[in-house]
């Protein structure tokens, strides 16, 4: 909702501390008109002879209105006065020094005009001599001195005053107040009036000055330097770029990150070809992307500041996948372990050669052997008297290439690990018995054959027991046995290589026999 208009008539006069307003509207004029209208205005000040007296005068209004001084009616113009204008003009300090007693004491007008009109305020400069400065004048005990700090830190300038009643205390930087409020809190002035300065900047360096001020009167200190060191180191890389080997068709990143004070902007080129626009230079870092690359090049990364320009190169190098290894042979079989060896088929190194394998009667995928950095290897942990099929892949920076022909092969034999499985036995007759048996589960090889032991005594070592032989059939009879007798029963099998372990002991009972026929018979008489 705009407010209603508001109509201006005649001369608006003040004095002490009561603007002027030396503008006469004849029409109506709304807000959008934006006379001027003082933000800041000078204030009474009393000042020593021989010492320092600002003014300092803000203005708003749109256009912004710009600040002239006056005194007695006319623009000031003095050695000894010095205006520093700030905020493009609508603002400004009217700088006295030093002091004379009579030259100086005036009313000094602050005059801010622009298009739309012009406001007036005054404030009234009074200058003591040294013996005329009242009990209770501000007194600067402790000035700024001269300091030195480097970018980043904080830099502390130190003030103390005293007074009656206790002086407030202000800045001064370059002869321009010290804005507190638009630091974003990294200027600071301490309960003890000290200056702060946070993070220290560039911008921080300058003159500073400490002012006392209370109802006696104003007090300057002598000012004092601050300087902001910044380290200059020339540019050098933390990063190079590094050598790079890509497919063809392939891409790569190319890094490169460079530091210094000042940070170093960096590029990349392509012999003689700029890669990266000049107004498109990032500090520090610069990771360039090529794509599709095609054929091997050198890229150049380079770093600039205003203390060196350095440069390092990179080779991106097309490279293609190895060619598969050749002549993949088994030269050593046992019965857990095969030997292979093979040519490498490359007419450049190769990193290392990966080995896959798998048994042929599983239905798993490969197992790997990665990093063999020779062309021959055993591989051992392997199943006895299992075909297996082999083939090896060489690898590069690129990666892994295609795999060799493959190559199968049986391990060696060994003993059964296993007995025979489900062994059972029946009586045929009073002497003859019937065995039956199933094959091991781990025969670890071809079973030539089975060894029957059995014995009326199981207390001896098996080598003791009676032993019938059999072919790699699964039943055998054993004949000659006496009747009506316990039998302990155990079967092994065996391979080319030894004895398996026997099956548990079983019991037999043979049958009775049927009594024999009387050899002579006498009847009695």
């Amino acid at each position: 909702m705009v407010p209603p208009p508001v109509h201006l008539s005649g001369p608006l006069l003040c004095r002490g501390g009561v603007m002027l307003l030396l503008l006469s509207c004849s029409v109506f004029c709304s807000l959008a008109d934006s006379l001027p209208s003082f933000v800041k205005i000078p204030e009474d000040q009393t000042g020593i002879s021989g010492g320092v007296a600002s003014f300092v005068c803000q203005a708003s209004g749109e256009p912004k209105p710009r600040i002239t001084w006056m005194k007695k009616g006319k623009k000031v113009s003095s050695q000894r006065f010095e205006v520093i204008d700030f905020d493009d003009g609508s603002g400004s300090v009217l700088r006295i020094q030093p002091l004379r007693t009579h030259r100086d004491e005036a009313i000094y007008e602050c005059t801010a005009t622009n298009s739309a009109g012009e406001i007036t305020v005054s404030a009234k400069l009074t200058v003591l001599e040294e013996n005329q400065i009242p009990h209770g004048f501000p007194n600067i005990d402790m000035a700024p001195q001269l300091k030195v700090v480097e970018r980043t830190r904080t830099a502390t300038m130190l003030c103390a005053a005293s007074g009656n009643p206790d002086p407030e205390i202000s800045w001064f930087k370059d002869m321009l107040p010290v804005d507190i409020s638009n630091s974003n809190g990294r200027i600071k002035q301490l309960r003890s009036g000290a200056l702060q300065i946070e993070h220290s900047e560039e911008s921080d360096q300058g003159k500073y000055e400490c002012v006392a001020m209370n109802s006696a009167g104003t007090r300057y200190s002598a000012p004092a330097n601050l300087y902001v060191r910044v380290r200059r180191v020339p540019p050098r890389f933390s990063i190079p770029p590094s050598n790079q080997e890509v497919m063809p068709g392939g891409s790569v990143n190319l890094t490169c990150v460079a530091v210094g004070s000042p940070m170093p902007y960096v590029k990349w080129m392509k012999g003689e070809v700029d890669l990266t626009k000049e107004e498109d230079m990032p500090l520090g870092r610069n990771v360039l992307e090529v794509t599709n690359i095609r054929e091997s090049a050198n890229y150049t990364c380079v770093a600039i500041s205003s203390l060196g320009i350095i440069d390092a190169a990179a080779q991106v190098t097309v490279k293609a996948l190895p060619k598969p290894p050749a002549s993949l042979t088994v030269t050593e079989t046992t019965a857990t372990s095969v030997t292979l060896t093979w040519l490498s088929g490359n007419p450049e190194p190769v990193s290392y050669y990966m080995i896959q394998y798998r048994a042929k009667s599983s239905d798993n995928g490969f197992q790997e052997v990665e990093g063999v950095a020779t062309t021959r290897y055993s591989i051992g942990g392997l199943s006895p008297y299992s075909e297996y099929e082999f083939r090896v892949m060489a690898v590069n920076n690129i990666g892994r290439g295609p795999p060799s022909d493959p190559v199968e092969t049986r391990t060696g034999e060994q003993a059964p690990s296993s007995p025979p499985l489900h062994v059972q036995a029946r009586m045929l007759s009073s002497s003859t018995m019937l065995v039956q048996w199933e094959p091991p589960e781990e025969p670890n090889g071809q079973i030539r054959g089975y060894r029957v032991y059995y014995s009326p005594d199981m207390s001896p070592p098996l080598s003791a027991w009676d032993k019938h032989n059999t072919d790699d059939s699964s039943l055998t009879t054993i004949s000659g046995l006496t009747p009506d007798i316990t039998y302990s029963l155990r079967v092994l099998g065996f391979t080319s290589v030894g004895d398996g372990p026997p099956s548990d002991v079983l019991q037999v009972k043979t049958q009775q026999g049927v009594p024999a026929q009387p050899s002579s018979f006498e009847a009695g008489s």
